[in-house]
């Protein structure tokens, strides 16, 4: 009899594993399956445009580089991109408008959303009123800015005016904001202390009235997610003011200080539409950041390939900075 049940057992034993290989195989197969249109997707639009891109840039590309091949030039228009002046420029005047951007954007943002997470009176109004620049079409309020910048028949000029406040040319000025200044009191500067052109932080005020809603809505929803407790129990042992918001606000709102720091440092890295509208990288290329310089090289002078070579340099140069921000304030993010 216990023969014959080691017997039975022995051949059950297989029949149930390969029954669970089957099973297991058909739920394998049928994620792959649901996944399968994202995939497709994934692979058409996102993963063979930056492809084709890729080999884009390998060509002197005019209308087609497939069917003749012996356009194919490699890696000469990343070599040409190191060795061009105008990149270089460009890709330092895309830094400074993100350095002077970001800290400002951020600041405000993290100050007027502490403001207003107060319980005062119309708060709810204060926040509609900060967000609508961000919901604002783009285009249609940067050449409302350009008019209000306008030296002689912009509001800001004539405010300026009506206080007898020095007249500036705002977008038309290539000239630096702290040699503006030097000039209105009689001096002069060395050329190294001229500071970032005006044109350039009249560009950084529209940004940043434009933005600043969006960052006060993200830091709203951070504050939001602090456990009242805390504060509670910081009060009974004598904290206030300052050393709540330096103990409790600042560490727990990490997560969402990080979290807006690399979507900003990004997007003023790959801000195009506001310039283009407002300044088309003048005056004398004080404001011609790298993607109005990918833009430029590509529409203006026909240069697809080398165009699409600066724009894998841009992306090479925000992936780096990404990483970087990653290692050095990743670390410091409280997430508990």
């Amino acid at each position: 009899m216990a023969t014959q049940t080691a017997r039975l057992g022995q051949t059950t034993a297989p029949s149930r594993s390969t029954s669970r290989r089957w099973r297991r195989l058909r739920e394998v197969s049928l994620g792959y399956l649901l996944l399968a249109p994202a995939l497709v997707l994934l692979i058409v639009f996102e993963l063979f445009p930056v492809l084709y891109g890729f080999f884009i840039s390998t060509c002197n590309w005019r209308l087609n580089c497939g069917e003749n091949l012996e356009r194919f030039i490699g890696f000469d228009n990343y070599v040409r991109a190191f060795t061009d002046p105008e990149m270089w420029t460009s890709l330092w005047t895309t830094a400074v408008y993100s350095l002077m951007s970001v800290p400002i954007q951020l600041g405000l943002g993290l100050l007027i959303a502490y403001l207003l997470f107060q319980d005062i009176r119309g708060k709810d109004v204060f926040r509609v009123m900060f967000f609508f620049p961000y919901i604002t079409s783009t285009v249609a309020s940067a050449a409302v800015w350009a008019y209000l910048y306008s030296p002689d028949r912009g509001l800001i000029n004539a405010v300026a005016r009506s206080l007898n406040l020095p007249i500036l040319k705002w977008l038309g000025e290539s000239k630096g904001i702290f040699e503006l200044m030097a000039q209105g009191l009689g001096g002069t500067l060395p050329n190294a202390l001229d500071g970032p052109p005006l044109a350039l932080v009249a560009l950084i005020i529209y940004t940043t009235w434009v933005f600043l809603g969006y960052d006060i809505a993200i830091f709203l929803a951070g504050l939001g997610n602090i456990p009242g407790e805390l504060y509670d129990a910081a009060k009974v042992d004598g904290a206030a003011g300052w050393r709540l918001f330096r103990h409790i606000t600042l560490p727990l709102l990490s997560p969402t200080t990080f979290f807006l720091l690399l979507l900003t440092v990004i997007g003023t890295f790959k801000a195009f539409n506001h310039i283009y509208v407002m300044t088309r990288g003048g005056p004398a290329g004080a404001t011609e950041t790298s993607s109005l310089y990918i833009f430029s090289q590509m529409f203006e002078y026909q240069r697809y390939g080398y165009s699409a070579a600066l724009s894998f340099i841009l992306f090479t140069v925000i992936l780096i900075i990404t990483i970087i921000q990653n290692r050095a304030a990743g670390s410091r993010v409280v997430y508990d």
